[in-house]
């Protein structure tokens, strides 16, 4: 089946393709601001907002009156006011907030562009861009597929990057007769039904002492100033490698359930109420179990597996998998390991939750 698949790789443009991208970044911004207000002054006026085909037809008309606005890839003007027109139609469909205007110092920036007539390729180890030319770039897989469009970033660690959106058919694995529970923790990061044990790797209590330093050199620094801008960079770049490292963490860990299983049992979780408890909020955070959730549910979708899900508030923790039996002291997470009183077996309580998850999904 045709599925969009992202590959993403770090660029290393010259000096004149950086100056050329983060022009194409603020043009970019601006025309999206641009009709963003044209669009806010005509529904106050009138009480009825603008098409995308109104704005894209005004484009032409716009960098007439605005020279500089051609120095750069038109379609990722285009792009803009198409990011516009679909921001409001979430936005109509109760999907998000309305639209908002872009600002310069956001930390991160990117604009895209599309595949038009062999605009975007890749040549050995340089990516052929619109008005860019070869760019240097890491080339960490091969691409595959129909080449779609390509997302241009500046990350707020200074660095650059290329999403490559293409278009691949991707085979559904073979139809296996397994089925896994997996309770996620804190203490551990998942345990299933199989009793496998994933340890929680705490990526932010391996770096929270570096990024505390470098956090509070630049909370004394002059706000704007060159040693500031470094010390910036410094703690996004500290952010970056928590993310990188929690990223490759679950990317392999999903994709193996995925291979293994054809049923993954998962509990529903209310992750953002859960964070609103203090002293967890941190820790529930960094296990990052929506991610870990999103990223089985696409697989799934891609490989022809299914995802089965235990309602909120369902006591898997303190259900005795054997017989059924309910035991309200469980609640307290202090209690790691319990006998059931009915048929006196042993229980680890998180390898006990993921056996009644395997069986309670629906």
């Amino acid at each position: 089946m045709l599925r969009h698949k992202a590959f993403k790789f770090r660029l290393y443009p010259n000096p004149e393709q950086a100056m050329q991208m983060r022009r194409t970044l603020g043009c970019s911004r601006f025309v999206f601001n641009h009709f963003l207000a044209k669009w806010n002054e005509t529904y106050a006026a009138t009480g009825k907002g603008l098409s995308y085909q109104t704005c894209a037809t005004a484009l032409p008309t716009l960098k007439q009156e605005l020279p500089w606005l051609k120095e750069v890839d038109s379609i990722a003007l285009q792009s803009a006011v198409r990011q516009l027109a679909d921001g409001f139609q979430r936005f109509f469909k109760q999907q998000n907030g309305a639209p908002r205007f872009k600002s310069r110092k956001h930390p991160v920036q990117s604009y895209t562009t599309r595949y038009t007539n062999g605009n975007i390729a890749v040549k050995c180890n340089t990516l052929q861009l619109p008005k860019l030319g070869a760019v240097r770039f890491a080339k960490s897989r091969e691409v595959e597929g129909r080449l779609l469009s390509a997302t241009i970033r500046l990350a707020s660690s200074g660095k650059w990057f290329v999403s490559l959106v293409c278009e691949v058919d991707i085979k559904p694995l073979p139809v296996c007769e397994r089925t896994i529970g997996i309770d996620v923790g804190l203490k551990y990061l998942a345990v299933t039904s199989d009793d496998e044990v994933v340890a929680n790797p705490r990526h932010t209590r391996r770096y929270e002492q570096q990024l505390a330093k470098w956090q509070r050199r630049m909370s004394r620094r002059m706000r704007g100033g060159s040693n500031w801008q470094r010390a910036k960079i410094k703690v996004a770049r500290i952010h970056e490698k928590i993310r990188n490292s929690r990223q490759d963490v679950l990317q392999k860990q999903t994709t193996k359930w995925i291979r293994e299983n054809q049923t993954i049992c998962l509990e529903d979780l209310r992750i953002v109420e859960m964070m609103t408890k203090g002293k967890l909020a941190k820790h529930i955070a960094d296990a990052a179990w929506g991610e870990m959730r999103r990223q089985l549910q696409y697989k799934a979708e891609w490989y022809g597996r299914q995802i089965k899900e235990v309602p909120s508030f369902v006591p898997t923790s303190q259900t005795c998998h054997v017989c059924g039996a309910i035991h309200s002291e469980v609640r307290d997470l202090g209690v790691r390991a319990w006998e059931c009183s009915a048929c006196q077996t042993r229980h680890d309580r998180d390898g006990n939750a993921a056996k009644n998850i395997k069986v309670m999904a629906v």
